[in-house]
């Protein structure tokens, strides 16, 4: 049996251990208010021709995926696959431009969404498109 004392992060408040860190991380719960704003955000920026605002936020999306998939490794394949299946098709469109495209893959990964809700434990939770853009930022290309 080893006695050793725990690893511990000091701050001027205290003391934190390895595990105490550990459990503040972000599980899907507390990501998925910032992946829902960013997936809206991805949307109204490409209906409205700003590709490149599109593209930073679908890569905050994917970002937050692998953050999750971090902090809760059982559902790691989940959203590796997710990514590969549902946002790359969307981030193809968001490269080309092309809004027809973008809006076929942006549903069908919503609607996959959707489903992982329900097989998840979750299907409760069901996202759709706000149809008001978000009047926080200017959508339109600079």
């Amino acid at each position: 049996m080893c006695d050793e004392k725990p690893v511990v992060g000091k701050t001027k408040h205290g003391e934190l251990t390895l595990d105490q860190i550990a459990n503040l991380q972000p599980g899907w719960g507390g990501l998925m208010p910032q992946i829902s704003e960013r997936w809206w955000i991805c949307h109204h920026a490409a209906k409205a021709g700003h590709w490149k605002l599109a593209s930073y936020a679908l890569r905050k999306v994917q970002g937050l995926f692998k953050t999750g998939a971090i902090t809760r490794p059982k559902y790691a394949a989940m959203a590796q696959n997710y990514d590969k299946d549902f946002l790359q098709p969307v981030a193809q469109a968001v490269a080309a431009g092309d809004f027809a495209a973008f809006d076929a893959a942006f549903k069908r990964a919503t609607d996959e969404g959707n489903r992982l809700h329900i097989a998840v434990g979750h299907g409760e939770i069901i996202w759709t498109l706000p149809v008001e853009p978000p009047r926080h930022l200017k959508l339109t290309p600079p």
